[in-house]
């Protein structure tokens, strides 16, 4: 290592290690790749795209991309002029104005990748595309990547997809849940239509820059295509904007994995891809099997009729979006309402409500809290909410809500409602960066809360270290954090009492 750093010198070594996938010091050919074909401008076809044989006369979609850029001013760091952050660490950021290929076609054989595994033909019954390969216990991968590995198998065609955005998309993002789900939405005795949920991210800078790292919350989106993939109907894909939020961002400012590194979340207003129509034939033959031309002899194109699709049995996008939700978060078993309508259930059916507020949001693919902070909802999501007594608690005493920071502030701020925005502020008095638990009575009450800093703290410690009889430890269960949580949830509901009897 020390050689290495003699010989390359700070950003040399920063480069060959961000190559160097097996920490071996060594580059392989593999390895080596990315930079080859910068060098050379000669990309190698994939090996899956090698396998696929293009079927003369299969069918082409035609897709294009829909793209407007971040919104500037909706990240936190706009608030003070960006002081500080060298113009270099955003360029990649401020360049990337329009889509990488404004439109691409595709053979609709490639979207097979949708297809189901036969033991998952059931209406919403979700099976992974790409699975995640990392959870609580793997870690994530490193931040130290420019070039996104080769893609495989599935991968091929989500990656290709994701390439008409930004030339560098990484199809499995550094954080779970990673990959890809889908479950089918609706089926007929020849079509399909599949929803699907991708957590996937972009590398916006190249050498000698820093990793620029930007991760939309989740692309979703359906296909509509036939049982042997012959035919596609209609694709769209595109990252949800209905929040005010959508987007996490993370930048290194040194050339090693421990550099420091600085986060934001933005706005992202679209990010869409879409097939112009249905699926057609690359080839036409006539009733004879003659080739013919693929314009009339005034030289429009010829048009194409498609026959009605009658489905036979369908479920609501939205119950199949929530299947997808609960496949990459198993904590999302409880459902989690919007903030105003949690407070209108609470009061109906007489219960607390449960109420996380974040910086970041708590269902996008990263927690928005980001790595780099202890107490980020990615760590409370895949520990503690998702626990079966957390689960069985929650869905039985509670009504349970997740709000960002912003939205609340501009639910306090409006004054159109005044129970809402006292709703809002009395939660806003009780937040500290980045996630606050509450614990609070339909009218907003707060009557218990705890900081995610904190709560992570007392849990990483010995039992014996803990002086505070505040959050004592059960023994009934092995890991601390559920204990703990546990037990914020029964003391909330013990403080409760007086006022849910009277």
């Amino acid at each position: 290592q020390e050689l290495a750093l003699k010989s390359l010198g700070n950003e040399g070594l920063f480069l060959f290690s961000s190559l160097d996938t097996n920490r071996d010091l060594y580059l392989s050919p593999e390895e080596f790749k990315p930079i080859a074909e910068k060098l050379t401008g000669v990309a190698p076809v994939s090996e899956s795209e090698e396998e696929e044989t293009p079927d003369p006369d299969g069918e082409t979609l035609s897709i294009v991309a829909k793209f407007q850029p971040l919104l500037m001013e909706t990240m936190t760091k706009s608030k003070d002029g960006f002081l500080g952050i060298s113009h270099v660490a955003l360029s990649g950021l401020r360049n990337w104005t329009a889509p990488a290929a404004p439109m691409s076609v595709l053979l609709a054989r490639q979207f097979k990748a949708f297809l189901p595994p036969k033991d998952k033909l059931d209406l919403g019954d979700p099976w992974w595309i790409i699975p995640s390969e990392l959870n609580i216990f793997t870690g994530y991968l490193s931040n130290n990547r420019f070039y996104p590995p080769p893609p495989k198998g599935k991968e091929v065609l989500i990656h290709k997809l994701l390439s008409m955005f930004h030339p560098r998309p990484f199809v499995k993002t550094r954080f779970a849940p990673q990959g890809a789900v889908a479950c089918i939405q609706a089926s007929s005795s020849f079509y399909y239509t599949i929803a699907f949920r991708i957590h996937a991210e972009f590398q916006l800078n190249e050498p000698p820059n820093f990793p620029f790292w930007f991760s939309p919350g989740q692309f979703t989106g359906y296909i509509v295509l036939s049982k042997d993939s012959s035919h596609v109907r209609d694709f769209r894909l595109f990252v949800p904007n209905n929040r005010s939020l959508n987007v996490d961002m993370e930048w290194l400012y040194g050339a090693s994995e421990s550099s420091s590194m600085e986060v934001d979340i933005g706005y992202l207003p679209q990010m869409e891809l879409e097939s112009t129509g249905p699926s057609i034939p690359a080839v036409i033959h006539d009733e004879s099997g003659n080739v013919i031309d693929s314009r009339d002899p005034s030289g429009e194109p010829i048009q194409f009729v498609f026959e009605e699709i009658t489905w036979q049995q369908e479920i609501p996008w939205e119950e199949a979006a929530q299947r997808l939700e609960v496949a990459m978060y198993p904590f999302k078993k409880v459902s989690y309402l919007p903030f105003t309508e949690a407070f209108e259930r609470a009061k109906a059916e007489k219960k607390l409500v449960h109420s996380i507020l974040l910086w970041g949001a708590l269902d996008d693919h990263k927690a928005s809290c980001a790595s780099s902070v202890p107490g980020s909802g990615r760590t409370l999501r895949e520990t503690v909410l998702e626990s079966s007594p957390i689960l069985a608690l929650l869905n039985e005493s509670f009504i349970s809500s997740w709000s960002l920071v912003k939205e609340l502030e501009e639910l306090q701020s409006n004054r159109e409602n005044e129970f809402y925005s006292k709703l809002a502020e009395l939660h806003l008095e009780k937040y500290n960066f980045p996630v606050e638990m509450i614990i609070c009575l339909p009218n907003g009450t707060v009557i218990h809360h705890i900081n995610a800093n904190y709560f992570l703290d007392i849990t990483s410690m010995k039992p014996e270290d803990v002086e505070s009889s505040i959050f004592s430890f059960s023994t009934s269960f092995e890991d601390p954090s559920t204990a703990t949580y546990l037990q914020f949830l029964k003391e909330g509901l013990q403080k409760a009492k007086p006022y849910l009897q009277s």
